[in-house]
């Protein structure tokens, strides 16, 4: 090779190197590592109306989410942490509408698809359509909607819905739950509501913070409400909250507990706890199908069931008292299928001195 020759390549070796320095390195794929939901920067939370115009805004204190690396994101909601500023609200959307006691959470599933958010390092913040799922109530439904994504840093990521998202109750058997609130709040309220959420992701791989998984939190102990003993009002309110639920079942003409009523049962349980001092009746009733005399007899040992289940959880026998008041207050009408269903109950409250 003459020297010329050799002079040659040694600068086209050079300009091929200074070229390969200035090339941007690849990409780095926008989910490398994984995300992590950080708690304390993101909200979630659900708008309602009442009385035709009364919109009354709430929302969930624990929840907890990752994204993977191919985009796919999953979030968990404790029901029981539903927040709506009121106690025995919280109280009612939790044994009465979300039934928190058989279905204590709610998942969310979306895949984000990577090409959609690639060149979200330059443009930092764009709108992308999200294909996703709700797992809520024991249903499970499909939906599609616009999220917007904003890099806030290298390690920072928000997702949030673009609209607030239209959930009707209907989709997920959240009907009954709603007439039942409506009884108990003596209020009309509309059967769907806004969902709007704002999750901040940080990226693992990053030293950014991220606030404690949710999931080290248990249902039973995520309700937003006083610890320790609750105080009279506050007991007498759950009570009457707990008689509506219609969540405690006996084989027909029977007094024997099915076992679907444990989870409502041994939630009582745990507030009876907490009302020390006070003296819970347990009263059973019934239709007007058969005999007063058997009705009297029937409802009698329904609530004498009751007691002994909640006896073996623990509770004090001199902290309940079982009574059957048979057919002789009805609450619904007894020629009605549903009306009967509604007389077939079981009652609790505080026993005034």
């Amino acid at each position: 090779m003459t020297h010329g020759k050799l002079w040659l390549n040694t600068i086209y070796a050079a300009l091929l190197l200074s070229l390969i320095a200035i090339l941007p390195a690849a990409a780095q794929s926008p989910f490398e590592g994984g995300w992590t939901l950080n708690t304390e920067m993101s909200n979630l939370s659900f708008q309602s109306v009442k009385k035709q115009t009364v919109v009354e805004s709430s929302g969930f204190a624990t929840f907890q989410g990752t994204i993977d690396e191919s985009g796919m994101a999953n979030v968990t909601v404790l029901l029981d942490s539903v927040d709506t500023k009121i106690d025995l609200r919280n109280v009612r959307m939790r044994f009465l509408f979300f039934e928190t006691f058989k279905f204590p959470e709610a998942k969310i599933t979306a895949q984000i698809n990577p090409d959609d958010i690639a060149d979200l390092a330059t443009v930092r913040r764009k709108k992308v359509a999200v294909d996703y799922t709700i797992d809520l109530h024991g249903v499970t439904q499909s939906y599609q909607s616009v999220v917007t994504a904003t890099l806030l840093t290298d390690n920072l990521v928000s997702i949030a819905s673009a609209t607030p998202i239209s959930v009707p109750v209907a989709d997920f058997n959240l009907t009954e739950g709603l007439g039942k609130l409506q009884d108990a709040a003596n209020v009309t309220i509309i059967p769907s509501a806004t969902v709007s959420f704002d999750w901040v992701f940080a990226r693992n791989t990053s030293t950014v913070a991220v606030a404690p998984a949710a999931a080290a939190a248990q249902p039973a102990n995520a309700a937003l409400e006083a610890e320790g003993d609750f105080d009279k009002a506050a007991c007498k309110g759950r009570f009457e909250i707990l008689s509506r639920t219609g969540n405690i079942y006996f084989a027909s003409g029977s007094s024997r507990l099915e076992n679907k009523s444990g989870p409502l049962l041994d939630s009582l349980a745990n507030i009876v706890l907490r009302c020390p001092g006070m003296v819970i009746e347990v009263g059973g009733h019934t239709d007007s199908v058969g005999s007063a005399a058997s009705n009297q007899r029937l409802s009698e040992s329904r609530a004498a069931s009751v007691v002994t289940y909640l006896q073996g959880k623990g509770l004090a026998k001199d902290t309940m008292i079982a009574k059957g008041y048979g057919e002789t207050q009805p609450i619904a009408d007894n020629n009605t299928k549903k009306g009967r269903w509604d007389n077939r109950r079981i009652e609790f409250k505080v026993v005034e001195n």
